[in-house]
């Protein structure tokens, strides 16, 4: 299989998961990727949690979003470390930062200093909330900039006046905004291919956030309000849009957009044709002005069967519907399985691990994934091809460049 970013090279001065995770979509994408890290590592590396099932400490996040790339330890702090990285960039195609602008300007190695050296370098930034206005040397992480000021906190809060729900997962914004960063990034490669020009590219935290909760900041900014109403499942438009649990304490969604095509099959293939001609229920203003009854009714009918059961009886009509899914569950689904979705890397120490394939395919297959390298473990590689000697190199480690 060819990537599509074969032959591409990319330089990543990155820390923690946005801008990072961002380069491991794009070395899957077949980017060779150099990850320059300061001589104590990327302080990500110093979340390794313990495992269960006899795996030991393995650092999820760091395997998932530095894979695929080398890694290079340079002290950007000293001028002899700046310089070598300007070595880097000379025939590199795409340089990548998180740095706060103060930081870039400090070390000169902001937009400016290095497209100086090298007018065809495509210049990408992961930011907190921006690089213009006056916050842009603000730092952020996704549960402030993406999470909270993005507007999604509030919305899914439990109840008013409670306190904001949190994230579902670690680094759940700095995920979306990566793949966000790693297309604009892919988007720039390809005009300047076309046009010759290298264009700075910028992706935020908050413009992710708010691109992702865009329905509701439009509406509430027509409308001149803070906030919008917040539903329950039974004031729903739709009562076969929501939520039912089973038996068994599972859950199933469905969401059956066009309710009056799909309530009288439904009702039928369930076991409750006489739903259909309920007066409170016969048609979508019906539902809706009886909400309230309606779910309760579906409430009953969906807590007197399994999961196993409902799967079967929803498989004979057209709604649509699936499973509230547990992340354990994940890599058992035959849909994740056939398209695969989850793919295994071998680690440094022989241990093999499951991660989330790039999520996108070219030509019906999955980019292939691979390990997160070790800290500096391609240094003395990276230094050879860029012309320094072992003496070169031996030179910069004694001076604490080099590690």
């Amino acid at each position: 299989m060819t990537r599509p970013l074969e032959g591409v090279t990319i330089v990543e001065v990155a820390m923690w998961a946005f801008v990072p995770a961002a380069g491991g979509i794009l070395a899957d994408m077949g980017a060779s990727v150099i990850k320059i890290e300061p001589p104590t590592g990327d302080p990500l590396r110093g979340l390794s949690i313990a495992g269960s099932g006899g795996q030991g400490r393995i650092n999820v996040s760091w395997e998932n979003y530095n894979r695929g790339k080398r890694s290079v330890t340079l002290d950007l702090r000293q001028q002899a470390g700046v310089e070598v990285l300007y070595k880097l960039i000379e025939d590199a195609d795409v340089f990548m930062t998180n740095l706060l602008p103060p930081a870039r300007r400090r070390m000169k190695i902001d937009i400016a200093d290095l497209q100086s050296r090298n007018p065809k370098l495509i210049y990408a930034v992961g930011s907190g909330i921006g690089r213009q206005g006056p916050d842009g040397d603000k730092g952020g992480y996704d549960s402030i900039s993406f999470w909270a000021r993005g507007g999604i906190a509030s919305s899914v809060s439990p109840a008013p006046g409670g306190y904001p729900a949190g994230m579902p997962s670690g680094a759940f914004g700095d995920s979306l905004s990566a793949a966000v960063l790693a297309g604009g990034v892919a988007a720039a490669i390809a005009q300047r291919a076309l046009t010759g020009h290298a264009a700075v590219v910028d992706a935020s935290l908050l413009n992710t956030g708010m691109w992702a909760m865009q329905r509701a900041i439009t509406q509430a900014t027509l409308d001149g309000v803070k906030s919008l109403p917040g539903g329950s499942r039974e004031t729903t438009f739709n009562p076969l849009t929501n939520i039912y649990r089973t038996a068994d304490d599972r859950y199933l969604s469905l969401c059956m957009l066009q309710g009056q095509r799909y309530w009288p099959e439904f009702c039928k293939v369930a076991g409750r044709p006489d739903l259909v001609d309920d007066p409170r229920f016969a048609t979508d203003a019906d539902r809706v002005r009886n909400a309230g009854e309606c779910v309760r009714a579906l409430d009953d009918l969906f807590a007197s069967k399994s999961l196993a059961e409902w799967r079967e009886i929803l498989a004979r009509q057209d709604g649509q519907w699936d499973v509230v899914q547990e992340v354990g569950e994940l890599h058992e689904d035959p849909q994740v399985v056939a398209n695969g979705y989850m793919q295994e890397v071998a680690l440094r120490d022989g241990r093999k691990l499951k991660v989330i394939s790039a999520p996108l395919q070219f030509d019906g297959a999955p980019l292939p994934a691979s390990g997160a390298p070790e800290v500096g473990e391609h240094s003395d590689e990276v230094l050879a091809a860029l012309g320094f000697d072992e003496e070169a190199i031996l030179n910069l480690k004694i001076a604490g460049v080099v590690f």
